[in-house]
């Protein structure tokens, strides 16, 4: 039978562990996870300031790190700030109390947030207008462009425009969730005779936050001006016969966690879609305003938001940056932007467009986005049609509002086939877009669930059950990444197609755990969560400790995006002081100090930052040379291993598994460009080196 994983190590146990390395306590032996996160925003920052990178992929980067900031705030920050606001005194494996870590995760952002806008307004928008793409400000808008932006205010903006007046009559408005909005300070009275002094202006949502103007009047190739310039020019015709005495762009970033008691609700989509709409309207966790605001009208908007000065951020340009992604999707210039290229196909996919008959003949490994995502599609798109398949089931996280894939899932329902989709609502931000998924599958008479209660369901599978021959034969899909269209583009990842028999059951099992009830029998391939990978984790890494004291060769080789959990973390402290060989490729954050003596001495942390967001988990044990290779879709972190329904799957025929390692391990350990090294304090340092290899371009031109 399939077991729970055992509990988290005791604080006693890593003291002892401490005390052998010589450092005070066991939670030295541990980097908080926030801090290490707001690491990795920090290389994001970096790339965009990486002369070597296209221009406008670093104006990318440089808006990636306030979508991450964004986001960092709504959950982490949003659930550490409650935990302080309720005086908690729980701490994590680093030892940090809540309020501590408060204060210094806000003074790091802010020293990051201003790094950022100098870059913007230093480095990037000198540069970009050198290359005739400019954001036009207002000291320098000449009568033509002038007139021109005002027939825009009038003919656009100032129509969907409702300007709030704040009196007793009309309190602060509830704002959303990361919109932009306006501060307007008024003097006289308005029409009713009232004194008014203050003002709200909310953008609308639906207009974009830079407005492209014509080549001729913009005076260059690409101009661009910000609604917020717009909107700051002519906010006096808003408010007729009154005097505007100032106008400050704000925003305000809410607490974005859905609060839904599972255990409670009979009808889970139905409680979700009623709490989804209060996501816009959760509790404020940090507000930004311009730097050109009244410390008077900043005080006004922090104590309508009940927030402290400490949550208050001053920024030196537009207070939402993120929206400026969508300039580089409207220049026309290849060469300020990545190559483009072509995903090329598996020899057996060139060979037979038959999936089916294709994976018959062997197991076939896809290596995204090197590689096309397509005959993923082709195998769900063929299955729909094909009178030979009986069933279809699927795993849904995040697809998206567009996905081939599941249009092809409701082809196969309406073609009569048996279609299961296990949709996780809770995939966060994206369950809107899945609970409209599930409607529509439903509708066409696909059987919808929706998991366990309690874990999420994060594996990534796709099964289809075809007659052949009399009998029924399972043919597969299993991934490190989401079925999702854009994704599949921008992240690197692994999946596998096969019809292996024994492989192909285990992952019927997991179908059955999602879909019905009961228990199953243990499994031949297939590491679990939360029942078997966590301990199979363990058991691996002790082998090579093993193999270590043994004097043999013990090497462990992991790739992730996250490396969090203490009791897996203490099991690699362990291996390396038997003297295992451990390389970690951790994009994200890592609790895992390296390089400290007698601990992590043999342990290197390495993050690679390059064109494309390392996302595939794949984890080497040399095995006593029989090289382990698995693929999964969770990472080394409590919540993957406990609180999710994860899977860990192996490569097993040998030409595919010495493929894994050439592509998805070797060329990170020695990639010379785009890789940082981990130090033992949680920081990390460029290891680049003058014309250097780097990984993905490596893969780029060895696969497409």
């Amino acid at each position: 039978m399939q077991t729970t994983p055992s509990s988290p190590p005791g604080a006693a146990s890593l003291d002892i562990l401490a005390e052998r390395v010589g450092v005070q306590n066991g939670n030295d032996l541990f980097i908080n996870r926030e801090l290490s996160e707001l690491e990795f925003y920090d290389r994001v920052l970096q790339q965009a300031a990486d002369p070597a990178v296209p221009l406008l992929e670093r104006l990318r980067a440089l808006c990636t790190v306030s979508s991450n900031l964004d986001q960092f705030y709504e959950i982490r920050v949003a659930g550490l700030r409650e935990r302080c606001l309720i005086q908690s005194a729980a701490v994590g494996p680093d030892g940090m109390a809540p309020q501590e870590l408060y204060a210094s995760l806000n003074l790091r952002v802010r020293e990051l947030v201003d790094r950022q806008y100098r870059l913007f307004n230093d480095v990037l928008v000198p540069a970009l207008a050198e290359q005739q793409i400019c954001f036009l400000r207002r000291p320098t808008w000449n009568p033509t462009q002038s007139a021109w932006i005002r027939e825009f205010f009038f003919a656009e903006l100032m129509p969907v425009l409702t300007p709030i007046g704040l009196d007793p009559a009309h309190p602060f408005p509830r704002l959303l969730n990361k919109s932009l909005n306006f501060a307007v300070e008024l003097e006289g009275r308005d029409a009713f005779g009232r004194n008014a002094s203050h003002a709200i202006v909310q953008a609308p949502r639906a207009l974009p936050r830079v407005i492209a103007l014509p080549e001729d009047i913009a005076g260059c190739q690409y101009g661009f001006v910000f609604l917020s310039s717009i909107l700051h020019a002519h906010v006096g015709e808003l408010f007729g016969g009154m005097t505007v005495r100032g106008c400050y762009q704000f925003r305000v970033t809410r607490n974005s966690e859905l609060f839904v008691d599972e255990e409670e609700v009979k009808n889970l989509r139905e409680a979700l879609q009623g709490e989804l709409p209060h996501r816009h309207f959760g509790d404020a966790v940090r507000l930004e305003v311009a730097d050109n605001c009244t410390s008077g009208m900043t005080a006004f908007l922090q104590e309508q938001f009940g927030l402290t000065a400490s949550e208050v951020f001053s920024v030196n340009g537009p207070v939402n940056l993120v929206r400026l992604l969508q300039v580089p999707d409207q220049v026309n210039r290849p060469e300020l932007k990545y190559p483009p290229f072509r995903p090329s196909l598996p020899k057996a996919l060139r060979e037979h467009s038959d999936m089916f008959r294709a994976m018959r003949d062997g197991d076939i490994l896809l290596h995204h986005p090197f590689q096309s995502f397509a005959p993923v599609v082709d195998f769900v798109r063929q299955a729909a049609h094909d009178p030979d398949v009986v069933a279809i089931r699927h795993t849904v996280y995040r697809a998206g509002h567009d996905s081939a894939l599941l249009t092809a899932l409701l082809e196969a329902a309406r073609n009569g086939k048996e279609v299961t989709v296990v949709v996780e609502l809770l995939a966060r931000f994206d369950e809107e877009a899945n609970i409209g998924w599930a409607a529509q599958l439903e509708e066409v008479g696909a059987h919808v669930v929706y998991g366990v209660v309690g874990f999420k369901a994060h594996a990534k599978m796709v099964m289809v059950l075809r007659r052949e021959g009399g009998a029924l034969r399972r043919y597969v899909h299993l991934g490190t990444g989401n079925y999702h269209g854009l994704t599949t583009r921008t992240y690197t990842d692994f999946g596998l197609l096969t019809c292996h028999e024994t492989l192909t059951q285990d992952v019927a099992q997991v179908f059955s755990q999602l879909t019905g009830l009961g228990q199953t029998e243990g499994m031949t391939h297939l590491w679990q969560s939360p029942f078997t990978m966590k301990q199979a984790l363990l058991s691996a890494i002790r082998r090579e400790a093993e193999q270590a004291r043994a004097g043999r060769k013990g090497a462990i080789i992991a790739k992730m995006n996250a490396l969090l959990d203490p009791e897996l973390i203490q099991a690699l402290y362990e291996a390396s002081r038997n003297r295992v060989r451990i390389d970690l490729i951790v994009r994200g954050a890592c609790a895992l100090r390296p390089g400290v003596a007698g601990l992590s001495e043999n342990i290197e942390v390495k993050s690679v930052m390059g064109r494309f967001l390392e996302h595939a988990r794949i984890f080497y044990f040399h095995d006593g040379g029989e090289e382990r290779v698995m693929l999964s879709s969770g990472e080394w972190m409590e919540r993957s291993l406990s609180r999710r329904i994860e899977i860990c799957f192996p490569i097993l025929d040998p030409i595919l598994k010495a493929r894994v390692i050439a592509e998805g391990l070797k060329p990170y350990l020695t990639d010379r460009r785009d890789v940082w090294q981990m130090a033992p304090d949680g920081k990390y340092e460029r290891r680049s080196q003058q014309g250097g290899d780097s990984a993905q371009d490596f893969l780029l031109s060895a696969l497409t």
